[in-house]
């Protein structure tokens, strides 16, 4: 009978690990236990399946390759764990080739232990913090949906936060709840700020009501629109806009207030200055001294017109030296821009305003009409200011909405003047913060030069 032993061991020597290679010497190793049990060998040296040796050529150098350039690789960023990794793979699969293990099998197995023990330096690490540092931020884009809910209630300035549980979350101050026109009650969606700019939670939008039990708050009243009057340092309030006196418990009441006292350090106390008070209900203090229990709950911005006298003063054009006019640095690309204000109010001066830096205004009647129609008006356009001073409280959490649904940008003007106004607009089409709040933000400005005639 033929020894056939010689063969099987050629063939096991030969045998890579691979699926293919495993395949070839398994038929091999059948094809010579058939021929041992027919008793006929046509020859002495039997091979498996016949193999492509240019495959096994190509398999080798692939396999370099990747050594190679992981190599090259962790000389350039020592530590990587992924070239670690695939440097060590590319040497296993190497050592199943006979001749490779006989002839480098030693070297192979140094280089792989080298490999394992390469570590990060501190070189790395620093490279890998300045290119970070060096990458564009993408600015994060807040889906209003990822927000949590919050019931609101409200305090003499700003508002509490607070969980199903009854559990205070969060405190905010006055210029979010008054841009939204929110009351107790309202429950709202907010996202966390875990950056040190801005608020600390940011409210996204109102999604509903719920009523309360009056001893689950404290109870406040409110006088709105109140008018500041007196000189500085006498200032007080007796009565707001329309001339109705200010009655506490039916009693006529003056409060004083302090002109030093200023609103997100821009807005002051002034003659002519119209507030909104507000004080608790069952305040002791109400009793004896009820001006006490009361506080300013928001100052708005208004601007005093200008006082011509009865003979102006001739103007000498020939002394005139060229004048700067600042004004901000913008320019709306004849973008669609709604204005939401109601009654008209200033509506022909902020159309100016838009029409100052190259945009298009569309008046908005932001508290009347149906909330299916200010829908439709909204998704056609490309910027919204909100002007919430004597806004109606439905439609300014509508508008907020939708304008978020279509992807219109978005700001609210706290007044009715000039200045705010442009800034909303001006926040709007640079992607800033909606309201402006005590946050300090670079309106960036140009100057035009008006030679005299």
């Amino acid at each position: 009978m033929y020894d056939y032993r010689n063969n099987l061991k050629r063939i096991l020597n030969k045998t890579a690990g691979d699926d293919k290679s495993l395949q070839n010497s398994l038929s091999a190793i059948k094809a010579i236990l058939a021929m041992a049990e027919g008793g006929e060998v046509v020859s002495t040296q039997v091979v498996p399946k016949k193999e492509k040796s240019s495959d096994h050529n190509q398999e080798k150098i692939q396999l370099f390759n990747s050594l190679l350039n992981n190599i090259a690789e962790l000389i350039a960023s020592p530590g990587n764990e992924k070239a670690k990794k695939e440097a060590s793979g590319a040497i296993h699969k190497l050592t199943f080739f006979g001749g490779i293990s006989k002839k480098y099998g030693k070297s192979l197995g140094r280089l792989d232990n080298v490999i394992q023990k390469s570590v990060e330096t501190d070189q790395v690490v620093n490279q890998k913090i300045f290119e970070q540092a060096l990458k564009p931020k993408k600015q994060v884009k807040r889906d209003y949906r990822t927000g949590k809910r919050y019931t609101i209630i409200r305090t003499l300035s700003g508002a509490q936060l607070t969980t199903d549980n009854g559990d205070i979350a969060f405190e905010v101050n006055e210029n979010q709840i008054h841009s939204l026109n929110l009351k107790t009650g309202d429950i709202v969606e907010a996202l966390e700020n875990k950056t040190s700019l801005g608020p600390e939670v940011e409210i996204l939008r109102v999604v509903g009501y719920k009523n309360m039990r009056k001893r689950d708050y404290d109870q406040i009243e409110t006088f709105r629109y109140g008018v500041v009057q007196g000189s500085s340092g006498n200032l007080s309030v007796s009565r707001n806009v329309k001339g109705q006196k200010l009655k506490i418990r039916g009693k006529n009441i003056i409060v004083p207030v302090d002109s030093s006292y200023y609103q997100n350090g821009t807005v002051h106390l002034e003659d002519g200055s119209i507030v909104d008070l507000a004080w608790y209900s069952e305040d002791v203090r109400l009793k004896k001294d009820p001006a006490s229990a009361v506080k300013i709950r928001w100052i708005y911005e208004t601007e005093a017109p200008k006082r011509v006298g009865k003979t102006p003063k001739k103007i000498n054009k020939t002394n005139l030296s060229p004048t700067k006019i600042e004004t901000l640095d913008l320019d709306l690309h004849y973008q669609r821009v709604g204005i939401a204000i109601g009654d008209n109010q200033n509506e022909k001066i902020l159309e100016e305003i838009v029409n100052k830096y190259n945009g298009i205004p569309i008046p908005i009647n932001a508290f009347e009409g149906k909330k299916k129609a200010m829908e439709n008006q909204i998704k056609n356009l490309d910027i919204v200011i909100l002007v919430t001073a004597f806004a109606a409280h439905d439609s300014t959490w509508n508008i907020r909405e939708f304008a978020s649904k279509y992807k219109v940008k978005f700001a609210v003007s706290s007044s009715k003047g000039y200045q705010s106004f442009e800034r909303a607009l001006y926040r709007a089409a640079n992607g800033m913060p909606a309201y402006e709040g005590n946050q300090q933000l670079e309106y960036k400005k140009k100057k035009i030069k008006n030679k005299a005639n």
